[in-house]
């Protein structure tokens, strides 16, 4: 097959490309400057001049804070953007892969979300994300939406990286710790995704949404804790409640999600999340 991958500096779409050369199919990787999905018209002229079977839609905007006073710019890529791709999977014939956020959700809950569940975004960035999901799902197209959490990469701006640079420079740090969640490392999802495309023909026609995660639950205090155990940082880290660290934009309280649909349907066994942050080289 030949497969697309939009927005592959990022974090995700990164990973892909360092995954493709174990992969049978042939990968095509864009960013926002080769290929814009706000643009349809370069979408358009993109797509009658090149054959693709699926695509990985890893262009997003994911700045959460910044999606408050940037309203128009986070519905152009997560909505219209998404609404270029519907367009273009319509008229080839194409399969979409996309990826969205447990920011979907309140966190008002207090066991991991399932697929069905209600969502009920608190802030920009969660809604734009919906929004796109919302076009997909009716849209009549033959896609899986894969929502994650808490992902990190050695590739570009995260959590681990971040705390890794604060936690050397810096004695002390206080990290929230009443905001719990999942991990999940890029390139178990990337992984995962691929085993996906071999499956291709169990969801043709379908449209399916789907939660991945690493396995496992913790704050992001704890996450801070093992980043800095792993990595041999001696910052002390501090508790504190997310009223006391305001932010721009709410994040849920509680976001772990439920994979058993995930599991079931692609037979992926899903790593816990303390393992598989010990399998990127952040030193490096």
């Amino acid at each position: 097959m030949k497969i697309l991958v939009t927005g592959s500096h990022g974090q995700l779409g990164s990973e892909f490309r360092f995954l493709h050369h174990s992969s049978p199919h042939e990968f095509k990787f864009t960013d926002s400057n080769a290929l814009d999905i706000t643009n349809l018209e370069a979408l358009k002229r993109f797509f009658d001049q090149n054959t693709v079977d699926v695509i990985l839609n890893c262009a997003a905007y994911t700045a959460v804070d910044k999606a408050e006073d940037q309203k128009e710019l986070a519905f152009a890529v997560n909505r219209e953007g998404v609404s270029n791709l519907v367009n273009i999977c319509q008229k080839h014939d194409i399969k979409l892969i996309h990826f969205s956020t447990d920011y979907v959700f309140n966190g008002k809950t207090v066991r991991p979300y399932n697929e069905s569940d209600v969502v009920n975004p608190l802030g920009v960035y969660g809604a734009s994300k919906l929004a796109g999901e919302q076009l997909i799902l009716n849209s009549g197209i033959s896609a899986l939406i894969i929502r994650t959490s808490w992902l990190y990469a050695e590739y570009g701006k995260n959590f681990v990286k971040t705390m890794m640079a604060l936690g050397r420079e810096r004695e002390s740090l206080s990290i929230v710790y009443d905001q719990i969640g999942t991990p999940t490392n890029a390139r178990d999802l990337a992984e995962a995704c691929l085993v996906c495309i071999e499956k291709i023909k169990n969801w043709s026609g379908d449209r399916k949404l789907y939660h991945y995660s690493n396995e496992g639950v913790t704050s992001w205090y704890d996450f801070a804790l093992s980043i800095f155990e792993l990595y041999q940082i001696s910052c002390k880290v501090d508790p504190i409640l997310s009223q006391d660290y305001p932010v721009k934009a709410p994040r849920p309280a509680y976001s772990v999600l439920n994979k058993r649909q995930f599991k079931a349907d692609f037979g992926v066994k899903i790593p816990h999340w303390r393992a598989s942050l010990q399998t990127l080289n952040f030193n490096s």
